[in-house]
């Protein structure tokens, strides 16, 4: 077990900040987020041009290193070994929150191993700050990010969370955008939502409504900057739930996983699906089945 007491290490040598900035507006940086960015011994950055830009603004001269997708092996392994040397790091991202659908999190698993401090520097977020202007429900919600490109993989992701009974967020470009929202009609029908871009930014809209509204409002007005999809969960999950699980309620397990034999699963694959059916291990049906 790793426990680390927070309030003991900012301010020491090697020590990992995860620190937030704005996701448009510059004056949603926090004060803590500035006087960390100037103690730092390095600021690690995904696009060192785009931060270069916000240290300019706020007058920090530190130096500043790259860590993204395609070198964080490399300066992953370096971040590490200047923090064991007791030098402090700064991880930014391009807009809000480090680590969330980005590297981040690898730099901060690697610096856990090496029991070296992790402190959050909270600020601005896109999804949760779409999520509290969009009108549906904030009490269960679940972010999911960026869906795959192609066709066939979004729609197996979406078809994963159709039964969610949870507000569910998502982040698309406008490249995709309109994509993305039929295939979303396509899959879960037309359910409430909010589209919500350019958060904090001169031109930050957000259109609520159904799919279709949107899918339409997308269509009439060119798509610009990133945007956040929020989408309400599914309104029918309880009783889909229920009568799913009525099916197969009175049949012995042999008879369970004989159902799904007889349309053609192999019975390895029928053992896995009753025991998902049924919520237990697939170990504990198929060592059940030797028995009897």
């Amino acid at each position: 077990m790793n426990i680390q007491q927070s309030f003991r290490q900012e301010g020491k040598a090697g020590t990992l900040y995860l620190v937030g900035t704005p996701i448009g507006n510059l004056e949603d940086i926090t004060y803590r987020a500035v006087r960390i960015l100037k103690e730092a011994d390095w600021i690690a950055a995904e696009d060192t041009r785009q931060t270069r830009k916000l240290l300019t603004h706020l007058e920090i001269t530190n130096r500043l290193v790259s860590y993204h997708e395609h070198n964080k092996e490399a300066s992953g392994a370096e971040l590490i070994r200047r923090m064991e040397q007791g030098e402090s790091v700064a991880l930014v991202s391009d807009a809000g929150l480090p680590a969330i659908s980005d590297p981040g999190y690898e730099l901060v698993r690697a610096a856990i191993e090496q029991q070296i401090p992790v402190v959050p520097i909270p600020g601005a977020n896109a999804a949760l700050s779409a999520l509290i202007v969009s009108g549906l429900p904030t009490d269960k919600f679940v972010f999911v990010g960026f869906l795959p490109r192609d066709r066939k993989g979004i729609v197996k992701e979406l078809t994963l969370w159709k039964s969610v009974q949870a507000t569910l967020l998502f982040y698309e470009s406008p490249y995709r955008i309109a994509k993305t929202l039929g295939l979303m009609l396509e899959v879960w029908g037309n359910r409430e939502i909010a589209l919500v871009r350019e958060l904090t930014k001169k031109y930050e809209e957000v259109a609520r409504g159904r799919l279709e509204d949107c899918i339409k409002h997308v269509s009439e007005v060119s798509p610009l900057g990133e945007y956040c999809i929020v989408v309400g969960g599914s309104e029918q999950a309880s009783l889909e739930a229920a009568e799913e699980e009525a099916w197969w309620k009175e049949m012995t397990l042999e008879e369970h996983v004989a159902h799904y034999v007889r349309q053609g699963v192999d019975r390895k694959q029928a053992i896995k699906k009753a025991a998902l059916d049924r919520g237990v291990p697939k170990r504990e049906v198929y060592n059940q089945l030797i028995q009897d």
